[in-house]
């Protein structure tokens, strides 16, 4: 994380992405600032009911003195060409969800990739991810894949209706993490086969896009899964893992760190992480 002067007043913050009237964001935010003695203004901006473009809401916040923004689904590859990008790590992701107001240049970061690897480190410990099939290949998907191959998976599995954009991403990784077998494809259930982790990074089954990307019979065999959906919190993806045996690493655990990772550079302050946690689950 880039070293952040502690902020010691207010703070104007805000989530751009669409169907995010459920987003536990301004919460997490507003329960971090408390802690630290922080009164925190967190704004939920949804382009389509504003009628504007991602650019126009873009552009809003940095004229209105917006500390910083989180950025989510569909925007997070967008909001790359609107930052400047340090970390070349983040460059490679190509996708953003944590932009920074400060001077001349937005600068852009990706708590995405940090959140994971917290979250699965915290459920799997050590243990390696083995095959993994990806369903999904946006931005929360291409901050994933860049998690899965820090964590040392062997072979991963890339699965989307666009076909385009996972041949894409596979190029990416294949530069990124040469020792990895990389595929694609657009059949989720024939690239399950003896994965030993299935992961879900499209919008389906969270509020709004009801359902599930992959069948519950096409997870028997694997060990754990994981999704990036965390509105619901029991979605229907992991509601037929937990079923078929698999450990689960819900998409609650991403959104928490992340949530963790973002606010640290928004404010440059500190956290009783156990306490946030416990504020926001009495909160559910």
């Amino acid at each position: 994380m880039s070293q952040i002067t502690p902020v010691k007043s207010g703070l104007q913050l805000g989530l751009i992405g669409d169907n995010i009237a459920q987003s536990r964001a301004p919460l997490l935010h507003r329960l971090a600032g408390a802690q630290n003695g922080i009164a925190v203004q967190y704004d939920r901006l949804v382009p389509p009911d504003r009628g504007e473009s991602f650019d126009r809401v873009f552009d809003h916040c940095a004229a209105a003195g917006f500390r910083g923004i989180n950025v989510t689904y569909p925007y997070k590859e967008r909001a790359v060409a609107r930052t400047q990008i340090v970390d070349p790590l983040v460059r490679a992701i190509g996708a953003i969800n944590t932009v920074i107001f400060e001077g001349d240049t937005p600068q852009g970061f990706n708590t995405d990739y940090s959140g994971f690897m917290t979250a699965y480190q915290s459920a799997r410990g050590t243990q390696a991810p083995g095959t993994v099939l990806m369903i999904g290949t946006g931005g929360v998907g291409r901050a994933v894949a860049f998690g899965l191959a820090s964590l040392g998976v062997s072979e991963l599995r890339l699965v989307d209706r666009d076909f385009a954009k996972a041949k894409a991403l596979a190029a990416t990784l294949r530069s990124s993490a040469p020792d990895a077998t990389i595929s694609v494809s657009t059949d989720a259930e024939q690239a399950a086969k003896g994965v030993s982790g299935v992961i879900n990074c499209t919008p389906v089954g969270m509020v709004g896009y009801d359902g599930t990307p992959l069948p519950r019979t096409a997870m028997s065999g694997a060990e754990w899964a994981f999704d990036a959906v965390y509105t619901p919190k029991d979605t229907h993806f992991l509601t037929d893992a937990a079923a078929e045996g698999l450990r689960i690493i819900s998409g609650w655990e991403l959104f928490f760190h992340q949530g963790v990772h973002a606010w640290a550079l928004f404010s440059g302050t500190p956290l009783d992480e156990a306490a946030l946690r416990q504020a926001l689950e009495q909160a559910d």
